[in-house]
């Protein structure tokens, strides 16, 4: 692809984005948001929160259709068609949460009630509170909003806007619900309509991303003998699994910060974190479990694929045998998505520069390194340029009780959301205003 040769707006184009800009009404985004972080919608059953935003949006006038995946879950496609010859951009956002809150969920997460561990949308002056709140109801809201705004202002666009929102867009694979997660939400929707030239997808944190990173998930296994707790801790016919596992995860916690280190480029910085460990009946604290499982998920980056990092993950236990020969293991690799890149002169990228240098009135520079995966990887394997665009996240000094760490990902300020707004509305105008030829397609 050719390197854009029309880097700024025109007087004109000004114009409209600033008319443009000027629809986009707070107030509005939030009634959105409230209503949409209302229906409960975590990942394989998003279908009520889908189904509402088709609704919503072929109501402010765009095409817009639900396509379903399940009988719980499917997926949103709308759009707005320019006067043709020139770009298609889609708008892209995730629509359900990362979390059920089951009673079971609940005892796993330490939700005590927090305001962003519900199912059920609060909101406080400027404030929406509530599970998937800000990731990632607040991007369906925004965008949903900046559509709205184009409309309004009669923008006179060349190219067509496409609405896309998916379920499954969380890094989880529901069994129960179809494997839902992992972005096979989205990869229905690219498979079905959503063909689009570049992509915007709208994730937190106030930079911009032309690339994210893919990830792999492993479990190891310690090995030893089912025992009892009446014998003593000598007997040679019993071999702990549990104690020894205490080794294994310093050990891999070590390997995890240094895998990071070795593996960071571009970007991405790909962190891996253990996220538990699984061993024995709690209805039978007699008998020590003969098997303690040790699970993690590691990011992957994109210029790293999931076999390699397989492989290096092998050299680490053969590693582990060595200085512990005591030790009984297996493993295996259970889940792997790679990463995914957009040229860094691609259009879509240096637009969103543009966009973000406008708002922020500083040079753009080098954004902090990234880990966080989101279905942008599959977009761009799909061979969608896609740019991530975010706001400033978490936002401090909430008038509520949110759970600490990430919780819910469910408390916005709205405001934060309108720089994000403008930016993409941006991107929206430079690309959708111009021929193809003017973007080097």
């Amino acid at each position: 692809m050719s390197t854009p040769v029309t880097p700024a707006f025109s007087a004109e184009q000004q114009a409209w984005y600033e008319k443009a800009c000027s629809r986009i009404d707070p107030q509005r985004l939030q009634q959105l948001l409230f209503s949409i972080v209302d229906i409960h919608s975590p990942t394989g059953a998003a279908r009520a929160a889908s189904e509402f935003m088709a609704r919503h949006l072929a109501g402010v006038g765009l095409q817009a259709r639900y396509q379903p995946m399940t009988d719980t879950s499917g997926n949103v496609l709308a759009e707005l068609r320019g006067s043709g010859g020139g770009a298609s951009l889609m708008l892209y956002a995730p629509i359900d949460t990362h979390l059920d809150l089951t009673e079971a969920e609940s005892e796993w997460t330490g939700a005590r009630g927090e305001a962003d561990m519900q199912p059920r949308a609060q909101s406080l002056d400027d404030w929406v509170f509530g599970l998937g709140a800000s990731n990632p109801k607040a991007m369906v809201a925004t965008l949903t909003e900046i559509a709205t705004a184009l409309i309004e202002a009669e923008v006179p666009i060349i190219g067509d806007l496409l609405v896309g929102m998916a379920d499954g867009g969380m890094p989880v694979d529901i069994s129960a619900r179809n494997h839902g997660g992992m972005s096979n939400g989205v990869l229905h929707l690219l498979n079905r309509g959503a063909a689009a030239d570049y992509a915007v997808i709208m994730k937190p944190w106030n930079w911009v991303y032309h690339e994210e990173p893919g990830m792999g998930w492993f479990k190891l296994r310690v090995h030893g003998t089912l025992g009892y707790a009446g014998v003593p801790h000598d007997l040679p016919a019993f071999r702990s699994s549990v104690v020894p596992a205490a080794t294994v995860i310093q050990e891999l916690q070590a390997w995890l910060l240094d895998y990071a280190e070795r593996n960071t480029s571009g970007v991405v910085k790909p962190h891996g974190w253990i996220a538990g460990v699984r061993s024995g009946d709690p209805e039978r604290p007699a008998f020590p479990s003969a098997i303690t499982e040790i699970f993690f998920d590691v990011r992957i980056n994109p210029r790293t694929s999931p076999a390699e990092v397989k492989s290096q993950f092998a050299d680490f236990v053969a590693g582990l045998h060595q200085r512990h020969p005591e030790l009984v293991l297996d493993w295996e690799m259970y889940g792997s998505v790679p990463g995914g890149t957009t040229d860094a002169d691609n259009w879509i990228v240096r637009s969103a520069k543009r966009g973000w240098e406008h708002i922020e009135q500083r040079p753009h520079g080098t954004p902090d390194l990234l880990g966080g995966q989101t279905d942008g990887t599959a977009l761009r394997r799909y061979g969608v340029p896609t740019v991530r665009i975010g706001w400033p996240w978490p936002a401090p000094n909430p008038p509520l009780p949110t759970a600490e760490g990430l919780g819910g990902m469910g408390a916005t300020y709205v405001p934060d959301l309108i720089p994000c707004a403008h930016k993409i509305m941006y991107v929206v105008i430079d690309t959708l205003t111009r021929t193809r030829r003017e973007l080097g397609l």
